[in-house]
């Protein structure tokens, strides 16, 4: 019987190292919530003084953004707190699970928006164009200061969904102002409902992209810039390494990839420098800074050593 024994690397800590930089990502988003909040707080009244549904829909769109930011900003708490006998790992997919409901919401906003500018088509409506052109310019500009907060905190999946709200936002902004400036100039008020179709299916792109990443981490899916078989190879390589199965790479986190791997060496004896030297490879070759790994000492040895087969799947 094969000797069997659990060893891990960790190069930088578990999964919930970095606590500076998600407290200062927590920051950035509860900076960016409050700075939203105000501002669609503005819009509404500005909306309802000057008799405006299309500033009172941006009003509605930006408290979307909040409650997207609230959302995000809770995640990125739950992310922080330790491991417990519950959740060995943390609560460090709260930040995936909040971006994966946060790319839902911009596609139920996305057809919300569509459907209205289908409406709007058969049944135009008086806008005032220079109310919007002015509130619309403020929010652009409270948009931009909020990209730029959060594109300044640490960079998640969760921060990245934020961020996609935000962006929406900010080109809603711009369609408004192009609108306003169209309405004013010329009075043609399909140029509004044209416009938002346009920002719609710019908004839909980054969506499906950001729902794609969401799901394929909870679904421990290989993260999309490693080649498991490169990562193989590189293991089998190793002196002392005969072969190499039951490889597995997934996502803990935004940030933290996880590996673990059965190695078939020669001698336990060797398993120390083993070990140092794939933690080492890992991280240096791949970002791979959370390895488990375990020896399984042969007496004889394989017939054909390398280069690393396809990994199998079960033991």
């Amino acid at each position: 019987m094969p000797a069997h024994k659990h060893d891990h690397a960790h190069a930088g800590g578990g999964p919930h190292v970095h606590q500076a930089g998600q407290a200062g990502g927590n920051n950035a988003l509860i900076a960016a919530l409050l700075l939203t909040l105000a501002f669609a707080g503005v819009e509404a009244l500005a909306g309802w003084w000057s008799g405006s549904l299309a500033l009172l829909s941006d009003a509605a769109h930006m408290l979307t953004d909040a409650s997207a930011l609230g959302l995000a900003a809770a995640a990125a708490w739950f992310a922080r707190r330790p491991p417990s006998l519950l959740h060995s790992y943390g609560l460090a997919r709260a930040e995936v699970l909040a971006a994966l409901f946060n790319s839902l919401m911009m596609l139920v906003l996305i057809g919300f928006i569509v459907h209205e500018a289908i409406d709007r088509f058969g049944s135009p409506r008086e806008i005032d164009g220079g109310a919007v052109i002015g509130v619309a310019v403020a929010g652009l500009a409270v948009n931009l200061l909020v990209a730029w907060v959060l594109h300044r905190g640490e960079q998640t999946l969760n921060s990245r969904a934020a961020l996609l709200h935000v962006l929406g936002d900010a080109l809603g902004s711009v369609a408004a102002i192009t609108a306003g400036i169209v309405i004013v100039t010329t009075g043609w008020a399909p140029i509004d409902p044209l416009l938002s179709l346009l920002v719609s299916a710019l908004i839909l792109v980054s969506a499906l992209r950001l729902l794609r990443e969401a799901l394929h981490v909870l679904m421990e899916g290989v993260p999309l810039h490693v080649r498991l078989d490169a990562v193989g190879r590189d293991l089998a390589t190793l002196d002392g390494v005969l072969r190499v199965h039951d490889l597995h790479v997934w996502t803990l986190s935004s940030g933290t990839v996880a590996l673990s791997a059965h190695l078939e060496i020669r001698n336990l004896a060797d398993w120390p420098g083993i070990l140092a030297a794939a933690s080492q490879a890992m991280d240096t070759r791949h970002g791979i800074r959370h390895v488990t790994l375990q020896p399984e000492a042969l007496t004889a040895e394989p017939l054909v050593r390398g280069p690393y087969p396809l990994p199998s799947l079960h033991s």
